[in-house]
C-alpha cells in the first residue's frame, strides 16, 4: 500500500491543481464548516478569527500533505453539545486535547488499521448513509428557514449539473451559491470592515474543564471520528480517487491539529468523509482545493470575525450545499455487502445517533457472520 504524499516511484508526488474546478470544489463542504462555527461562535466564549485562521493553516497543510481534497471540519458531536449548552472555552480544550491525545496514540501504534480490518465494510457504509441522512435533515431545517436562497441554491446546482452533463462544462454550481449568499449579504449590510486577527492566546483547560470533556465530550465524539472521520473517509477516498490513505495516517493528522490548534484558540477538528464527498462533488480532484480552501478561511478571518459578519450568507445557501453533499456521500453507502447492516445503522443514525447505529448495526454484522458461517458448516 503506497502512502499517498509520498513520491511514487513511476510518477511522482500527486501534483496540486488550481483549476476552475478545484476552486468550486474548495468550498463544497462549507456548508457542513460554517452552520457549526458559527452556532458555536454565537453561544460561547470562543474567538471566531482564531478558529478561522486554524482552519486555514490546516486545510492548506493537509491538501499539500495528502494531496488530495482531505477536509477539515470541526468536531461535530463537541460542536452540537457547544451550542446546545453554551460551553467554556476550556471545555471545548479539554475535548480537543483529550481526542488529540487519544488518535494521535492509536494511529502512531497501527490501531486504526487493525480496526479498518475487523470492522465490516457493511458497517462504514451505514456510517455513510447514516451521515447523508442526518445531512439531508440539517439542510431541510436550513430549507425551512430561508426557503428563498434555498430554492436558488438548489436551482444553480441542478442547473449546473445538467449543464455538465450536456456541454461537459466545469460544475462551478457551488462557488456560484456561495457567490450568491455573499453578495446578498453585502448588499443588505454592506462589506464587512477589515480586521486584524489577534495573536492566537493560551487556552489550557483546567481539571474540572478535563474530568467534564472526559464524561460528557469525547464519548460521543469518539466513535463518531473512529468511523466517519477516518475509516469512512479511508474507504471513500479509495472510491473516488482509487487511491489508499491508511486509516493510521489520518489518524495521526487528527491528533496533531488538535493537539496543535486548540491550546491556542482553534476549535476542535477532524477529517470527514461527508465533506470529502461534498468537495469532489463539486469539482476537487487535488489537494489544490484545500489549499483554495485555505486562502478562502483566511479571508474569513480578516473579514469575518465576528459571527454577525458571517451571518449575512443567507442559511438556505448552506441548505442548498447539504443536499446535493449527502446525495453524493448517500450514493457510496449503496456499495456495501449488507443491505440490512447497512439500512438499520442509518435509520438508528437518523432516529437515535450515529454512536448507537454503529454500536447495534456491529453487533448485527457480526451476529449474521456468525449465522452464515454456522449455516455453512465452517
Amino acid at each position: 500500500m503506497t502512502e499517498i504524499g509520498d513520491a511514487d516511484e513511476q510518477n511522482g508526488p500527486r501534483p496540486l491543481r488550481f483549476t476552475i474546478g478545484e476552486f468550486a470544489g474548495s468550498v463544497g463542504d462549507f456548508g457542513t464548516i460554517l452552520p457549526i462555527v458559527l452556532g458555536v461562535a454565537l453561544v460561547c466564549e470562543v474567538n471566531l478569527a482564531q478558529i478561522f485562521l486554524f482552519f486555514a493553516l490546516w486545510y492548506v497543510l493537509s491538501g499539500i500533505y495528502y494531496r488530495l481534497p482531505i477536509p477539515i471540519e470541526p468536531l461535530k458531536a463537541v460542536g452540537a453539545i457547544a451550542i446546545a449548552e453554551g460551553l467554556t472555552a476550556g471545555e471545548i480544550a479539554g475535548a480537543g486535547m483529550i481526542i488529540g491525545v487519544i488518535f494521535l496514540a492509536l494511529g502512531c501504534c497501527g490501531s486504526m488499521t487493525w480496526l479498518r480490518d475487523r470492522i465490516p465494510v457493511s458497517v462504514i457504509r451505514g456510517v455513510q448513509a447514516g451521515l447523508a441522512l442526518v445531512l439531508i435533515r440539517t439542510a431541510l431545517g436550513f430549507l425551512e428557514s430561508d426557503p428563498l436562497f434555498a430554492g436558488i441554491s438548489i436551482a444553480v446546482i441542478v442547473l449546473f449539473f445538467l449543464a455538465a452533463l450536456r456541454w461537459k462544462i466545469n460544475d462551478i454550481s457551488a462557488l456560484v451559491v456561495l457567490a450568491i449568499g455573499i453578495g446578498a449579504g453585502i448588499l443588505t449590510a454592506g462589506i464587512p470592515p477589515i480586521s486584524m486577527i489577534p495573536l492566537p492566546s493560551l487556552v489550557f483547560p483546567d481539571i474540572a474543564d478535563l474530568v467534564y470533556a472526559g464524561l460528557y465530550l469525547v464519548p460521543p465524539q469518539f466513535p463518531l471520528t473512529l468511523t466517519n472521520a477516518i475509516l469512512a473517509t479511508a474507504l471513500l477516498t479509495h472510491d473516488l480517487f482509487k487511491t489508499d490513505v491508511p486509516p493510521d495516517r489520518l489518524s495521526r493528522t487528527i491528533g496533531i491539529m488538535n493537539l496543535v490548534s486548540v491550546p491556542f484558540g482553534g476549535f476542535p477538528m477532524c477529517h470527514g468523509a461527508g465533506g470529502l464527498a461534498a468537495q469532489h462533488r463539486f469539482g476537487a480532484r487535488t489537494g489544490g482545493a484545500n489549499v483554495i480552501a485555505g486562502a478562502i478561511f483566511l479571508g474569513f478571518a480578516l473579514f469575518f470575525a465576528s459571527p454577525e459578519s458571517l451571518a449575512l450568507i443567507p442559511l438556505g445557501v448552506f441548505g442548498g450545499l447539504l443536499i446535493f453533499a449527502a446525495v453524493e456521500l448517500g450514493k457510496h453507502s449503496l456499495k456495501t455487502d449488507s443491505y440490512l447492516v447497512t439500512g438499520v445503522i442509518a435509520v438508528l443514525a437518523l432516529l437515535v445517533n450515529i454512536t448507537v447505529g454503529f454500536v447495534v448495526g456491529l453487533v448485527l454484522a457480526y451476529v449474521l457472520e456468525a449465522r452464515k458461517k454456522k449455516a455453512s458448516g465452517v
